[in-house]
């Protein structure tokens, strides 16, 4: 789906599908009981009525697999962006045994790396702009300066080791969550739904085209049901855009002073 109908609020983009499928099915309607006459009238009526099954079965289950690709890109989206923060915040904790100079740079580099993804990659994330050939400097630095240490204790030789590993860590998860924010239902995807809920809608015109009231009613309630199914998608589409975009909370509160 275009950029532009993800940016719309839940309720534009609900009103957008539905006036779309509104349309599609008004002029389906219109289209096969005006030519439901004479012997194409008795050819529509002599269709069976057990094809609709079939077809609504396959309808059901297209949308299934998508909604579960939808929901799992959104689970692996929110897991990423809680276990960076997490990482983050066993920085900001194990740099206290590191006092003075190496403390403050421990945590001005994950505000840094905190700040530069809230303001920058989020919005990036939510058009699929983000990519992984730009390196989180704050996090290389912050990296190269733990490995830099000099420890003086068994207790920051250890908090040493953790550091790095939790930098690996937030590093891991960056990529991972950069690498789900591309996800989206593709474009052979979403036709193939389109294609199928048109052909439904034809079934059920054939089908019911010797009783115009019915055949309104049933098609009407069919394309109700598919647009609920096509909005709560599209809604989920992409992890990090639109009403249910996956939120940057966990990392701000790891540094309070970004918080909205």
């Amino acid at each position: 789906m275009p950029n532009w109908l993800h940016g719309l609020p839940l309720f534009w983009l609900a009103a957008f599908v539905f006036g779309v499928a509104v349309l599609i099915t008004a002029a389906i309607y219109a289209v096969v009981i005006s030519l439901s006459t004479g012997e194409r009238g008795r050819a529509f009526a002599s269709i069976s009525p057990g094809l609709l099954p079939p077809l609504g079965i396959v309808f059901a289950l297209l949308v299934g697999f998508l909604a579960a690709q939808v929901w799992s890109s959104g689970d692996s989206a929110t897991t990423a962006v809680s276990q960076e923060a997490s990482s983050l915040r066993a920085v900001v904790l194990l740099s206290s045994e590191f006092p003075g100079e190496p403390e403050a740079q421990a945590r001005s580099l994950v505000h840094r790396h905190i700040e530069n993804a809230v303001t920058t990659e989020w919005p990036q994330m939510a058009e699929q702009g983000a990519t992984l050939s730009v390196v989180s400097q704050p996090l290389a630095d912050l990296q190269a300066m733990t490995l830099g240490l000099r420890p003086e204790t068994p207790g920051q030789t250890i908090a040493q080791q953790e550091i790095v590993t939790s930098v690996e860590q937030a590093l891991d998860a960056r990529r991972q969550r950069i690498i789900v924010s591309e996800s989206s239902v593709n474009e052979a995807k979403w036709g193939a739904v389109a294609a199928l809920a048109i052909l439904t809608l034809f079934a059920i015109a054939f089908v019911h085209s010797g009783n115009r009231r019915g055949a309104a009613i049933a098609m009407t309630l069919f394309a109700l049901a598919a647009t609920a199914a096509i909005i709560m998608i599209a809604a989920q589409e992409r992890p990090f855009a639109g009403y249910f975009a996956v939120s940057p909370m966990p990392l701000e509160q790891v540094d309070p002073t970004l918080q909205r």
